[in-house]
């Protein structure tokens, strides 16, 4: 967004040297800039938690291994279902990074006029 500075001479005393006053005017709300913007950070922040999400998934899968080998009464462990979690994370998040780069490679192709 530019911002555009008017400027106005001010009307004061004979007495006194005429100034320019520099004024500035309101930056103007780009539906198209915001839009851009919110696609870009939204890509940017799913794929953080993909990257985050497979290395809770990694952490959780040696914890249940470990787990599973020095305790031979416990069937289900809990880091069974946290695993699960992280995994269901990142596939989310990954989607929402596909979704997101689809949409704005869709956007930037209507604007380009391909």
């Amino acid at each position: 967004m530019k911002t555009h500075k008017v400027t106005h001479q001010s009307s004061l005393p004979s007495n006194t040297r005429n100034k320019l006053v520099l004024r500035r005017t309101r930056k103007r709300f780009n539906p198209r800039i915001f839009i851009e913007r919110t696609i870009e950070t939204t890509a940017i922040i799913s794929l953080l938690l993909t990257g985050f999400s497979g290395v809770g998934a990694m952490a959780c899968w040696g914890l249940e291994i470990i787990e599973t080998n020095t305790n031979h009464n416990i069937i289900i462990s809990r880091w069974e279902y946290q695993k699960n979690k992280s995994l269901g994370a990142m596939l989310v998040s990954f989607s929402a990074f596909l979704g997101s780069s689809l949409v704005g490679a869709s956007l930037s192709i209507q604007r380009d006029k391909f």
